[in-house]
């Protein structure tokens, strides 16, 4: 099976901070993922080095298909194929979602048949009444991880990276936005969701969990693994591979904290 997504032994400093500790991932084409983990455990910090975000130092790989992410600006990422799910979307005044997505649809040259899934993706995911409103301006948070997931279809990436979103949402939101990242499943896309919980999983077919840890990836298994962490909690995860959780948040700096830098 092709990986949409791989990456090995990929280490990430901030400044003085080692925050990621040679991670290994493979995300197949056609599987959704999981990524789970404490705050603190490094899960931001991989979106940040993933995606280009300034500041940060990274040594290892990170495929996208065949191209390597690692180096290449911004906008190179996106058009290899990768794509953020923001945990918090930015609202962009002055700027439509219909406009947006033209302008997508020009930068990618989609033509009548990406209008025409624009189109019926937003009638589906009820987001055709937001479509000449200002990009995410007064919406719900829900509505807002929705607009995301339609701009992601009109993308049509090789990697879609979901970076807690189901973060502040409310239980029907939830399903919505599950629904909405099952509808997305393609054989030639492969899908990483990002989360503290397990809730947003119990609406969606994962096919492997991952938890992270102190920077690495510390256990991989099938969707019961989502729900031993529920019972046993990451503390208890934590205890049982000889983690110290003080000297784990001193070493990471804390995701909070490096997600405001």
């Amino acid at each position: 099976m092709t990986n949409a997504l791989h990456i090995q032994g990929l280490e990430a400093r901030y400044g003085d901070l080692h925050i990621l500790k040679g991670v290994d991932l493979q995300v197949p084409a056609g599987e959704v993922h999981a990524l789970m983990g404490p705050n603190g455990s490094g899960m931001s910090t991989l979106c940040h080095v993933l995606m280009g975000k300034p500041g940060y130092t990274a040594e290892g790989s990170a495929l996208v298909g065949d191209t390597e992410m690692l180096g290449l600006s911004v906008d190179e990422r996106a058009r290899a194929g990768l794509f953020e799910g923001f945990q918090y979307p930015v609202e962009v005044g002055g700027v439509t979602l219909r406009d947006l997505l033209a302008e997508i649809d020009g930068a990618i040259g989609g033509g009548a048949a990406l209008e025409a899934r624009i189109e019926s993706a937003a009638e589906s995911m009820d987001m055709a009444r937001f479509m000449d409103r200002p990009v995410n301006e007064g919406l719900s948070g829900g509505e807002k991880k929705r607009s995301e997931m339609l701009q992601l279809l009109a993308l049509d990436p090789k990697v879609a990276v979901l970076d807690e979103i189901d973060s502040g949402l409310d239980i029907d939101a939830v399903r919505d936005v599950a629904t909405a990242v099952e509808a997305l499943r393609s054989p030639d896309r492969g899908l990483l969701v990002i989360t503290h919980y397990s809730r947003i999983l119990r609406y969606m077919t994962v096919d492997r969990v991952h938890v992270m840890m102190a920077g690495r990836i510390v256990r991989s298994g099938g969707a019961e693994l989502a729900e031993a962490l529920e019972s046993k909690g990451y503390e208890g995860m934590r205890k049982e591979f000889g983690l110290d959780e003080s000297a784990t948040a001193a070493e990471s700096g804390g995701d909070d904290f490096i997600a405001g830098l």
